[in-house]
């Protein structure tokens, strides 16, 4: 919206003009994000309390997670909240991704909020049944895919890149909107899956996301994707203001939500952000980069699935007990040491991640 302004007003104020640049909007939707949060965080906790919003906490998981019942909750909501401010301050609202983004991101946050609610207010300990929260994943996942394949302008916009080659890229055709469709659905339930500990899931999101941030600005300027052999997609580095400002929320949720946590996020927050992640790697074209960076949330899932289907098949565990992170609880791992090694294993594999934009 400051940008429309700015544009107006630079005819005559001409210093006005330096809103136009991306750098510094990015850099200011970051610490617009991160003062609503610290600002709005100890409200926000305080309302929760007041109203009792707090965690449940299962009866068959780890017993050092049993004082944390009571715990505020659904603080996932004030992530969303001030990111979409921040974006649509500093953000060019005439960009179609910054929309599809952002429309993305707060519906996913409208299903997890359902979920939460049905839980920690209605005491309803199954929430929104499995079958309707996915149903609308799907249907909210399915749209983005939509939109953005309808509104493809080039071939390399629904071609999938293979990372480590300079010319690999296969066209995906209809095929595009399988591939994202899966991509935001699944990343939007693995970070759902990390959300566990106290931090956990919110510093590999900013992780991520800062990462994608780099992979927005390059492959939306000429010159850089030239330089480094991706596709040039005009219009996708408008999204380091949308991630610059996911950034900035969750350091800003990270500083109540760090060991021992004020407030969780909830499926709310866990639900917007893997979408978010999701959405935006595709838009950049960088799913398997996504895949490789996000490391620990497909290790969290996988877990679950390799736990579910090994007690089906065989009648044994793999895992004392899944997600990942409660198996190395009960063998014995203080929870600050986990979180702070999944840490650890996430700025690896970003790194990882941002090597492939040079070794091609």
């Amino acid at each position: 919206m400051l940008v429309w302004i700015s544009d107006l007003l630079s005819q005559y104020i001409s210093a006005l003009g330096v809103f136009q640049y991306l750098t510094l909007r990015a850099i200011l939707g970051v610490l617009t994000a991160l003062m609503i949060s610290l600002w709005v965080g100890p409200i926000m906790i305080r309302k929760l309390a007041q109203y009792q919003i707090g965690q449940a906490v299962r009866n068959d998981g780890p017993e050092s997670h049993f004082s944390k019942a009571g715990t505020p909750t659904m603080g996932g909501g004030l992530i969303i909240v001030a990111v979409a401010i921040s974006t649509l301050l500093w953000g060019d609202l005439d960009n179609r991704y910054v929309w599809i983004t952002l429309l993305t991101t707060v519906l996913f946050g409208a299903v997890g909020w359902v979920d939460d609610w049905r839980k920690v207010v209605e005491k309803n300990p199954r929430g929104l049944p499995a079958r309707w929260k996915y149903f609308w994943q799907s249907l909210i996942g399915f749209c983005a895919a939509l939109a953005l394949f309808s509104t493809a302008q080039s071939p390399q916009e629904t071609a999938l890149i293979v990372p480590f080659f300079k010319e690999v890229s296969i066209a995906l055709g209809p095929f595009f909107i399988l591939l994202t469709y899966f991509v935001i659905v699944g990343s939007s339930n693995a970070v759902n899956l990390t959300d566990g500990l106290d931090g956990l899931a919110i510093m590999p999101t900013v992780m991520v996301a800062g990462a994608l941030a780099i992979f927005a600005y390059v492959s939306g300027h000429a010159g850089f994707a030239d330089y480094l052999h991706i596709p040039h997609l005009p219009g996708t580095g408008e999204l380091v203001v949308f991630l610059g400002a996911l950034c900035g929320a969750g350091l800003g949720f990270l500083w109540f939500n760090t060991y021992p946590a004020q407030v969780f996020m909830g499926d709310v927050g866990a639900l917007a952000l893997g979408a978010a992640l999701g959405v935006v790697a595709v838009i950049v074209r960088q799913e398997i980069v996504l895949f490789i960076m996000g490391g620990v949330f497909v290790m969290e899932t996988v877990s679950v699935i390799l736990q579910v289907l090994s007690f089906k098949m065989t009648g044994r565990r793999i895992f004392r007990m899944a997600p990942l992170h409660h198996h190395f609880e009960l063998k014995g791992w203080p929870e600050p040491r986990v979180i702070v090694r999944f840490w650890v294993i996430t700025v690896i594999l970003v790194l990882v991640g941002l090597a492939t934009l040079k070794v091609r």
